[in-house]
This record gives C-alpha cells, structure tokens and sequence, in this order.
C-alpha cells in the first residue's frame, strides 16, 4: 500500500510539474515572439518608409512617417499570431533624424487550472535609425 502510494503521489507530482512547466514556457514564448517581431518589424519599416527624393537632394535621411505607420501595421499584422489581441500605441515619430518610440500590448489567457487567467504582455521600444555614411 505504502509503495503504491508513493507511485500516485510521484506521478501527480510529474504532471502538476509538466502543466507548469508548459505555462510559463508558453508565455516567455509569446513574450519573446512578440519583442522580436517588434524590433524586426520596427526596423524594416523605418527603412521601407526612407524619403528617397530628400536623401537624393540634401544627402539627408529623413523618413515618412505616414507611411512608417503603414509600413509598420501592414508588416506585424502579417506576422503576428492570430490568437492573440494587440494593442499598438504610437508615442513618437521623429522625422529627422529618424527615430520612434512604440508600445506593443498583447494580452494572453489560458484556462490550465480550471480558472481562465489573462496575462498582459507590454513590449516597448525606442528606436533610432543608423546608417554608415
């Protein structure tokens, strides 16, 4: 009996182990997918919306910010998961010299206890474009 009971209590003790372990492995994995996509999807729209004729004119770089914001949403709508819910906030967008700041809220739930639990996930940048002369 006494050996049997051990064997339950190890095995309870596995699983209650691995439904842990699989939560949080699912929310740094979304928070991680999340700010990745942000930085690369910041990026690639900060270079997509360059004004060519004023880069050909004064030789400075300077960027559209409509069109960073179209670029910007096209682009992460795109990639991001379609279970999720975002919230984008554009706080700053600096033509020249080209630089924005952004806010990516994401919110996850999960129902693993019984109970479902909602998680809000932030992800901030501020970024400045570089380029070598």
């Amino acid at each position: 009996m006494k050996e049997s009971f051990w064997g339950t209590m190890i095995l309870s003790f596995g699983v209650i182990a691995i439904v842990f372990i699989y939560f949080f492995q699912n929310i740094t994995n979304t928070d991680q997918q999340n700010y990745n996509l942000l930085k690369e999807t910041t990026e690639a729209a900060m270079y997509d919306s360059i004004d060519q004729v004023e880069y050909q004119k004064n030789g400075n770089i300077k960027i559209n910010a409509e069109k960073f914001i179209e670029n910007f949403i096209r682009r992460y709508a795109e990639n991001a998961s379609l279970s999720n819910t975002y919230v984008i906030e554009i706080y700053h967008i600096s033509e020249y010299p080209p630089k924005v700041s952004l806010l990516v809220k994401s919110s996850e739930s999960t129902n693993a206890t019984g109970e479902i639990m909602e998680f809000d996930i932030t992800n901030r940048i501020d970024a400045i474009l570089e380029t070598p002369y």
